[in-house]
Protein backbone atom coordinates (compact mmCIF):
# COMPACT_ATOMS: atom_id res chain seq x y z
CA UNK A 1 0.00 0.00 0.00
CA UNK A 2 2.69 2.60 0.96
CA UNK A 3 4.55 1.63 -2.10
CA UNK A 4 1.07 2.74 -4.19
CA UNK A 5 1.25 5.61 -2.40
CA UNK A 6 5.16 6.32 -2.80
CA UNK A 7 4.41 5.38 -6.73
CA UNK A 8 1.54 8.20 -7.09
CA UNK A 9 3.52 10.94 -5.29
CA UNK A 10 5.89 10.14 -7.85
CA UNK A 11 3.60 10.41 -10.97
CA UNK A 12 2.31 13.46 -9.46
CA UNK A 13 5.44 15.55 -8.61
CA UNK A 14 6.96 14.50 -12.28
CA UNK A 15 3.50 16.31 -13.53
CA UNK A 16 4.19 19.33 -11.26
CA UNK A 17 7.60 20.00 -12.95
CA UNK A 18 6.48 21.81 -15.68
CA UNK A 19 3.84 22.66 -18.10
CA UNK A 20 4.10 24.66 -21.05
CA UNK A 21 2.42 25.16 -24.28
CA UNK A 22 2.75 27.47 -27.09
CA UNK A 23 -0.26 29.77 -28.70
CA UNK A 24 -0.17 28.74 -32.05
CA UNK A 25 -2.08 31.57 -33.94
CA UNK A 26 -4.96 34.94 -33.85
CA UNK A 27 -4.44 35.02 -37.46
CA UNK A 28 -5.79 32.00 -40.05
CA UNK A 29 -2.87 30.93 -40.29
CA UNK A 30 0.68 30.61 -38.08
CA UNK A 31 3.66 32.44 -38.99
CA UNK A 32 5.54 29.75 -38.26
CA UNK A 33 3.62 27.47 -41.24
CA UNK A 34 4.13 30.29 -43.98
CA UNK A 35 7.78 30.90 -43.05
CA UNK A 36 8.45 27.59 -43.71
CA UNK A 37 6.39 27.37 -47.01
CA UNK A 38 8.31 30.16 -48.38
CA UNK A 39 11.59 29.69 -46.95
CA UNK A 40 11.03 25.54 -49.00
CA UNK A 41 9.84 27.53 -52.10
CA UNK A 42 13.10 29.95 -51.76
CA UNK A 43 15.52 26.92 -51.36
CA UNK A 44 13.72 25.53 -54.59
CA UNK A 45 14.32 28.25 -56.58
CA UNK A 46 17.72 29.13 -55.37
CA UNK A 47 18.48 25.81 -57.35
CA UNK A 48 17.53 27.41 -60.64
CA UNK A 49 19.95 28.98 -62.64
CA UNK A 50 18.23 31.75 -65.23
CA UNK A 51 21.21 33.24 -66.56
CA UNK A 52 20.74 31.68 -69.98
CA UNK A 53 17.59 34.16 -70.52
CA UNK A 54 19.65 37.40 -69.96
CA UNK A 55 18.90 40.09 -72.63
CA UNK A 56 15.89 38.26 -73.51
CA UNK A 57 12.00 38.29 -73.21
CA UNK A 58 10.55 35.83 -71.24
CA UNK A 59 7.21 34.97 -70.52
CA UNK A 60 6.34 32.84 -67.50
CA UNK A 61 3.63 30.60 -67.99
CA UNK A 62 1.92 30.26 -64.59
CA UNK A 63 -1.44 28.40 -65.72
CA UNK A 64 -0.06 24.85 -63.59
CA UNK A 65 0.26 26.30 -60.31
CA UNK A 66 -2.09 25.27 -58.00
CA UNK A 67 -1.33 25.64 -54.30
CA UNK A 68 -1.22 27.46 -51.16
CA UNK A 69 0.34 30.74 -51.46
CA UNK A 70 0.20 30.71 -55.06
CA UNK A 71 1.28 34.55 -55.56
CA UNK A 72 4.37 33.94 -53.85
CA UNK A 73 5.72 31.43 -55.60
CA UNK A 74 4.61 33.09 -59.15
CA UNK A 75 5.98 36.47 -57.71
CA UNK A 76 9.24 34.62 -56.44
CA UNK A 77 9.95 32.78 -59.86
CA UNK A 78 9.29 36.52 -61.82
CA UNK A 79 11.95 37.94 -59.66
CA UNK A 80 14.49 35.73 -60.09
CA UNK A 81 14.47 35.77 -63.78
CA UNK A 82 14.45 39.84 -63.64
CA UNK A 83 17.90 39.29 -61.48
CA UNK A 84 19.04 37.95 -64.01
CA UNK A 85 18.78 40.24 -66.35
CA UNK A 86 15.62 39.13 -69.01
CA UNK A 87 12.39 40.78 -69.62
CA UNK A 88 9.47 40.00 -68.57
CA UNK A 89 6.60 40.39 -71.21
CA UNK A 90 2.52 40.43 -70.64
CA UNK A 91 2.03 38.08 -73.58
CA UNK A 92 3.32 34.74 -75.17
CA UNK A 93 3.48 36.23 -78.78
CA UNK A 94 6.00 38.91 -77.55
CA UNK A 95 8.37 36.97 -76.06
CA UNK A 96 11.42 35.14 -77.17
CA UNK A 97 11.23 32.47 -74.57
CA UNK A 98 8.21 30.72 -73.03
CA UNK A 99 8.87 29.23 -69.40
CA UNK A 100 5.89 26.81 -67.84
CA UNK A 101 5.77 26.39 -64.23
CA UNK A 102 4.21 23.67 -62.24
CA UNK A 103 4.04 22.66 -58.98
CA UNK A 104 4.21 19.27 -57.52
CA UNK A 105 3.98 20.11 -53.68
CA UNK A 106 3.85 22.92 -51.44
CA UNK A 107 2.58 22.02 -48.09
CA UNK A 108 3.70 21.55 -44.21
CA UNK A 109 3.72 18.56 -42.10
CA UNK A 110 3.77 17.99 -38.16
CA UNK A 111 5.04 15.00 -35.92
CA UNK A 112 5.26 14.55 -32.18
CA UNK A 113 6.86 12.06 -29.98
CA UNK A 114 7.91 12.09 -26.63
CA UNK A 115 9.82 10.00 -23.62
CA UNK A 116 7.75 9.38 -20.57
CA UNK A 117 4.95 7.97 -19.18
CA UNK A 118 1.51 7.23 -21.19
CA UNK A 119 -2.21 7.84 -18.69
CA UNK A 120 -2.67 4.94 -17.08
CA UNK A 121 -5.91 3.89 -14.94
CA UNK A 122 -5.51 1.95 -11.70
CA UNK A 123 -8.05 -0.23 -9.73
CA UNK A 124 -10.86 2.10 -8.70
CA UNK A 125 -11.14 4.57 -11.19
CA UNK A 126 -7.73 6.35 -10.03
CA UNK A 127 -6.49 7.89 -13.54
CA UNK A 128 -2.50 8.63 -13.44
CA UNK A 129 -2.03 11.92 -16.37
CA UNK A 130 0.31 11.75 -19.01
CA UNK A 131 3.79 12.16 -18.08
CA UNK A 132 6.26 13.40 -20.92
CA UNK A 133 9.60 13.65 -19.56
CA UNK A 134 11.47 14.91 -23.20
CA UNK A 135 8.76 16.10 -25.89
CA UNK A 136 9.83 16.89 -29.64
CA UNK A 137 7.36 18.32 -32.03
CA UNK A 138 8.39 18.40 -35.63
CA UNK A 139 7.52 20.56 -38.53
CA UNK A 140 8.50 20.42 -41.67
CA UNK A 141 7.83 22.68 -45.12
CA UNK A 142 8.17 20.53 -48.91
CA UNK A 143 8.24 22.43 -52.10
CA UNK A 144 8.09 20.78 -55.37
CA UNK A 145 8.55 22.84 -58.64
CA UNK A 146 8.91 21.92 -62.06
CA UNK A 147 9.95 24.20 -64.60
CA UNK A 148 10.31 23.63 -68.45
CA UNK A 149 11.58 26.92 -71.23
CA UNK A 150 10.34 26.21 -75.00
CA UNK A 151 11.76 28.58 -77.61
CA UNK A 152 8.68 30.94 -78.83
CA UNK A 153 9.41 30.28 -82.43
CA UNK A 154 10.15 26.92 -82.98
CA UNK A 155 8.89 25.72 -80.20
CA UNK A 156 11.82 23.71 -79.26
CA UNK A 157 12.23 22.70 -75.14
CA UNK A 158 15.57 24.78 -74.30
CA UNK A 159 17.65 22.67 -72.33
CA UNK A 160 16.31 19.88 -70.27
CA UNK A 161 13.84 21.97 -67.47
CA UNK A 162 13.83 19.87 -64.52
CA UNK A 163 12.37 19.02 -60.62
CA UNK A 164 13.10 21.40 -57.91
CA UNK A 165 12.43 19.87 -54.35
CA UNK A 166 13.32 21.34 -51.11
CA UNK A 167 12.44 21.23 -47.59
CA UNK A 168 12.58 23.23 -44.81
CA UNK A 169 12.10 22.58 -41.04
CA UNK A 170 11.92 23.41 -37.49
CA UNK A 171 11.93 21.56 -33.99
CA UNK A 172 10.68 22.29 -30.60
CA UNK A 173 11.72 21.08 -27.83
CA UNK A 174 10.29 20.71 -23.93
CA UNK A 175 12.06 19.13 -21.23
CA UNK A 176 9.77 18.30 -17.99
CA UNK A 177 7.40 21.02 -19.68
CA UNK A 178 9.82 23.38 -19.75
CA UNK A 179 10.39 25.11 -23.39
CA UNK A 180 10.48 25.35 -26.48
CA UNK A 181 13.94 25.45 -27.05
CA UNK A 182 14.01 26.20 -30.98
CA UNK A 183 16.10 24.67 -33.74
CA UNK A 184 15.74 24.56 -37.40
CA UNK A 185 16.17 26.47 -40.95
CA UNK A 186 13.48 28.84 -40.41
CA UNK A 187 15.05 30.42 -36.96
CA UNK A 188 18.56 30.48 -38.95
CA UNK A 189 16.55 32.72 -41.81
CA UNK A 190 14.71 34.63 -39.18
CA UNK A 191 18.44 35.24 -36.89
CA UNK A 192 20.26 35.79 -40.05
CA UNK A 193 17.67 38.69 -41.45
CA UNK A 194 17.37 40.53 -38.04
CA UNK A 195 20.63 40.56 -36.87
CA UNK A 196 23.55 42.27 -38.56
CA UNK A 197 23.77 44.28 -41.42
CA UNK A 198 20.42 42.43 -42.64
CA UNK A 199 18.71 44.10 -39.77
CA UNK A 200 19.90 48.22 -40.78
CA UNK A 201 16.89 50.10 -41.57
CA UNK A 202 17.34 52.12 -44.63
CA UNK A 203 13.30 53.62 -44.75
CA UNK A 204 12.20 55.48 -41.78
CA UNK A 205 8.09 56.31 -41.44
CA UNK A 206 8.24 59.52 -39.20
CA UNK A 207 5.57 58.64 -35.94
CA UNK A 208 3.82 61.64 -36.23
CA UNK A 209 2.13 63.23 -39.16
CA UNK A 210 3.05 66.90 -40.57
CA UNK A 211 2.01 68.59 -43.99
CA UNK A 212 3.79 70.80 -46.32
CA UNK A 213 1.19 73.52 -48.12
CA UNK A 214 0.96 72.80 -51.72
CA UNK A 215 3.27 74.74 -53.43
CA UNK A 216 1.75 77.63 -55.66
CA UNK A 217 2.33 78.44 -59.32
CA UNK A 218 4.07 82.03 -59.39
CA UNK A 219 1.49 83.49 -62.11
CA UNK A 220 4.29 85.70 -65.01
CA UNK A 221 2.71 89.07 -66.14
CA UNK A 222 1.19 89.47 -69.34
CA UNK A 223 3.39 91.26 -71.45
CA UNK A 224 1.68 93.35 -74.85
CA UNK A 225 3.07 91.30 -77.92
CA UNK A 226 5.71 93.39 -80.12
CA UNK A 227 4.28 94.40 -83.42
CA UNK A 228 4.79 92.22 -86.77
CA UNK A 229 4.58 93.46 -89.67
CA UNK A 230 4.07 91.58 -92.50
CA UNK A 231 5.87 93.44 -95.23
CA UNK A 232 9.89 93.91 -94.77
CA UNK A 233 9.46 97.33 -96.49
CA UNK A 234 7.14 98.49 -94.02
CA UNK A 235 9.84 97.25 -91.38
CA UNK A 236 12.72 99.00 -93.36
CA UNK A 237 11.13 102.39 -93.48
CA UNK A 238 10.03 102.23 -89.64
CA UNK A 239 13.88 101.49 -88.84
CA UNK A 240 14.70 104.58 -91.18
CA UNK A 241 15.22 108.14 -89.68
CA UNK A 242 13.27 110.65 -90.63
CA UNK A 243 10.98 108.42 -93.09
CA UNK A 244 7.43 108.88 -92.82
CA UNK A 245 5.24 106.18 -93.70
CA UNK A 246 2.07 107.22 -95.63
CA UNK A 247 -1.01 105.88 -93.57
Amino acid sequence: MLRSHLLICGFLTWGLLGCASSKTSNTARTATEQLLISNAVDQALDKIDFRAFRGHTVFLDERYVECVDKQYVISSVRHRILHQGAILVPKAEEAEVLVELRTGVVGTDVADSFLGVPEITLPGMLTLPEVRVLTRQVQTGTAKLGIVAIDAKTKEVLGEGGMTLAQSDTNNWFVAGIGPFHSGSIHGEVENMTQGPAANKWNYIPSTVVFAKPKQETVTPLTPPAIQYTSTTQTALEETPGTETNR
